[in-house]
């Protein structure tokens, strides 16, 4: 039996308007044509540089882009549109979203009241806080009270109250140590097992080869591979991008071996590949339409990988 597709984003594209001098308009696209989809009981890690959309999509799925974004493609849940009404409606119970920033949390509310919420109960909060180490009297602290990896653990915590069916992580574990990030990813393995899809975007690519089903490369606003995480364990001969080894190639255990170059300026893209300008194996032909196809188990964005 298949399994069930829980978010599908197709041909995801992010503008976000801006003036320049002389109060002239005009719009500067983010993100580009990408597209990943998340499983029921999947953990899907989504790694790249920083700048490289990841936050973005992240705030698309939820409906929490800025007003000046325009947004174009598809985003589906459980195979129908996800509408910004729908958004609404499901984010914070069947969508859970756990941001990047602390300051999401309210500084004027205190911590039990916002982890509660209005799906939540003080049971599952009270077991919450006791698996990620919150004493009791955290719950009367407001968040300016909270220490870095306090608030974190809090906004951890909110995440689980609505039994979610997919939840978007995005940077979830910074200001973690090691044995409460190890807890934060293994809770999201035992949701996964029991049918919860996770959007797992991290920094920490070592942390996602432990957790993760399948890795998401990005670059310059765009999906450049899709593999099962075992490609990435096997070593960047079972990868099928450039991008995607030289990735590899920079974590430390491998030698931080650098990769000559920057990551284009979203206002000043090059035509095709947004990676050819840095890449070993770049044709003439790489200037022109590249779109993402399967390869050996995976998908990716090149016309020369096999």
């Amino acid at each position: 039996m298949q399994e069930e597709t829980l978010l599908e984003v197709r041909d995801l594209s992010v503008a976000f308007s801006m003036y320049e001098r002389g109060l002239r308009k005009k719009e500067l696209e983010v993100v580009h044509k990408l597209s990943l989809s998340v499983k029921k009981g999947e953990i899907l890690a989504v790694v790249g540089s920083s700048g490289s959309g990841k936050s973005i999509l992240a705030h698309g799925i939820l409906g929490i882009l800025p007003e000046n974004a325009r947004v174009s493609g598809e985003i589906l849940y459980k195979g129908n549109q996800l509408t910004k009404k729908e958004q609404e409606r499901l984010r914070g119970k069947e969508i859970a979203f756990i941001p990047q920033s602390v300051e999401y949390l309210d500084p004027l509310m205190k911590v039990k009241k916002q982890v509660i919420g209005v799906n939540g109960t003080e049971e599952k909060q009270r077991a919450a806080f006791s698996r990620y180490q919150l004493d009791e009297k955290t719950e009367s602290m407001y968040p300016f009270q909270l220490s870095g990896g306090m608030a974190r653990r809090v906004l951890i915590s909110t995440a689980v109250m609505s039994n979610p069916q997919l939840i978007v992580a995005d940077e979830p574990t910074p200001g973690l140590n090691l044995e409460m990030a190890m807890e934060t990813l293994k809770n999201f393995k035992e949701l996964a097992q029991q049918g919860c899809g996770v959007l797992l975007i991290t920094h920490d690519i070592d942390l996602a080869f432990q957790v993760a089903d399948k890795i998401a490369v990005f670059y310059a606003g765009t999906t450049v591979e899709v593999a099962p995480v075992a490609d990435f364990l096997a070593g960047k001969d079972a990868l099928r991008h450039p991008y995607s080894k030289a990735f590899l190639d920079a974590l430390p255990q491998n030698g931080f071996q650098p990769l000559e170059g920057f990551q284009p300026y979203a206002g000043n893209l090059p035509s095709g590949c947004l990676f050819a300008d840095r890449c070993p194996v770049r044709t003439d032909a790489c200037a022109g339409e590249i779109t993402m196809r399967k390869v050996r188990g995976g998908e990716v964005r090149c016309i020369h990988a096999t």
